[in-house]
Formats: C-alpha cells, sequence, structure tokens
C-alpha cells in the first residue's frame, strides 16, 4: 500500500468512527461554521493546533507558515486575519509558535536559504531589534529560545496594528490577542502576550484615525 492511500483509509474509519459516537456530526459542520479562535501557528508538523488544544472540527479557524508571522503583505495571512474578525467574528486571535522553531533558528545565521530569504528577513528585523537581550543568555539553546518568544510578542503587536482589529476594536470589543509558545519536551503551552480590545500600541504612529470612514 503506498503511503498516501494509508491517508484515505485513515479518513474513512475516522468518518465512521464519528457518525457511529454521533449520526448528526457532519450535517452540523455543513451548516453552520461559528468559531470562537483564529489560531495563527506554525506550518511544523509536530504542532497540530486541533489536537493540543482537545479541540473539536468547527472550532478553531486555522493559518499556518513558516514560524508563525503576521506580515503585513502577505495577503493570504491578512485575507485569513478580515474573514475570521469580520465575517466570523472570533473573539480571541491567537498566534502560536514553539521551542526549537527551525525557521527561527535558520533566521539566527548568515546561511542563505533560497527564496525563503525574504520570508526569514521578517525575523532576523526581530532579532535585530532585541539583539542586546538575546546575545546575553549563554546558551545557543536558550538564544534561540528567547528569539521565539520575542518573535512571537512581535507577531502579536503586528496584529494590533492592522487596520482590521483596530476597526473591530472600537465597533466590537473584540478580539482580544494572544501569543503562545509550545513546548515540544512536554506537550505544554506557555502565554507569553496578551493584549486585549483597544490595548495601547507601541507608537501612535500605527494608530488609524480614519476607521469610521
Amino acid at each position: 500500500m503506498e503511503q498516501h492511500e494509508r491517508l484515505l483509509l485513515e479518513n474513512k474509519a475516522w468518518a465512521r468512527e464519528e457518525v457511529l459516537k454521533d449520526p448528526d456530526f457532519f450535517e452540523r459542520l455543513v451548516n453552520i461554521q461559528r468559531p470562537d479562535f483564529l489560531w495563527i501557528g506554525c506550518s511544523d508538523s509536530r504542532v497540530p493546533p486541533d489536537k493540543i488544544t482537545q479541540t473539536k472540527p468547527g472550532e478553531i479557524f486555522i493559518h499556518r507558515n513558516v514560524a508563525n508571522l503576521v506580515i503585513h503583505t502577505d495577503l493570504n495571512l491578512m485575507s485569513v486575519l478580515q474573514y475570521a474578525v469580520e465575517v466570523l467574528e472570533v473573539k480571541h486571535v491567537i498566534v502560536c509558535g514553539h521551542y526549537g522553531c527551525g525557521g527561527v533558528k535558520a533566521a539566527m545565521t548568515r546561511h542563505s536559504f533560497g527564496i525563503i530569504n525574504k520570508w526569514l528577513r521578517n525575523i532576523k528585523d526581530v532579532y535585530r531589534l532585541h539583539q542586546q537581550e538575546v546575545e546575553s543568555l549563554p546558551s545557543e539553546e536558550e538564544r534561540l529560545n528567547k528569539l521565539i518568544e520575542l518573535n512571537i510578542q512581535e507577531q502579536v503587536l503586528h496584529l494590533a496594528e492592522t487596520s482590521i482589529v483596530q476597526k473591530s476594536w472600537k465597533k466590537f470589543g473584540r478580539p482580544h490577542l494572544h501569543g503562545w509558545v509550545y513546548d515540544l519536551h512536554d506537550g505544554i503551552i506557555k502565554p507569553i502576550s496578551s493584549m486585549p480590545p483597544n490595548s495601547p500600541l507601541e507608537h501612535p504612529i500605527y494608530e488609524y484615525d480614519n476607521l469610521d470612514d
């Protein structure tokens, strides 16, 4: 049996099990999608959002990319964010990275990795902003994990700097922004950053003044 064929068989087995447990399971999913959470996570296969949070289909709207970045010129991410905030009306947006992230580790080097250099450049900027704090730590692992945490915090700030989030904060008082980090060693998520609705930004230049237009 080919590897991909095993996935199809597992899918059929899962579908049968769900119907046996709850005959209306799929019918409910077809008719409505109203998750409370948008999850912006790393593409790493060891960090599946539904598994590590024990959530069911329909409970989390998910976007994943290398190193869980929030880049304002990434139309894919911005489209997901706008849909989640304006249409699904999510109450929480979570940026979740993980310790030992390969993308962050690569960004800490001077090695060229090809086209992904353009993506990792955003993490290098975080490193430059916090270089003294990162380099003050004694071991390579500690420096890596500190930059992972700082990168998550920076991405939460990037969310708050979007007109999408600011407009929803002003009109509806949502969503709450969170920065979390997942530890591969023990499976535990650690909260490291939080921005409730209408939190102050780092600099007023990022605050839009015409969101009623």
